[in-house]
């Protein structure tokens, strides 16, 4: 059974970076997306950032594109998410996500395994 637990969620002032962790367990994730979302109270889970687990290929949502880095490490089963320049518009829930196939979808309901999610609230 595949789990995902998030690390690294925290209070942070604004423009200062912050790396978030994703370990995933449970089976291999060759052919695998691993995605992040976030939720802001009162709002939808949007996409964020994702990566094909074989072929390191990467999505972007435009809000975040230039700041954040998605990538992640084979021999730890590790997907992380570096924010750089933070501002307040990105205090969320932040939530890892799991789904096979090659296509990093967008869609928060494409994906099939979900971590529990790791706050961040960013100050200004």
């Amino acid at each position: 059974q595949v789990q995902l637990v998030e690390y690294g969620g925290r209070l942070v002032q604004a423009g200062e970076p912050l790396r978030l962790s994703c370990v995933a367990s449970g089976r291999t994730f060759t052919n695998y997306v691993m995605a992040w979302f976030r939720q802001a109270p009162g709002m939808e889970r949007e996409f964020v950032a994702g990566i094909e687990w074989s072929t390191h290929s990467t999505n972007y949502d435009d809000s975040v594109k230039g700041r954040f880095t998605i990538f992640r490490d084979n021999d730890k089963n590790t997907v992380y998410l570096q924010m750089n320049s933070l501002k307040p518009e990105d205090t969320a829930v932040y939530y890892c996500a799991a789904k096979q196939g090659v296509v990093i979808q967008t869609k928060s309901r494409e994906y099939d395994h979900w971590g529990q999610g790791t706050q961040v609230t960013v100050s200004s």
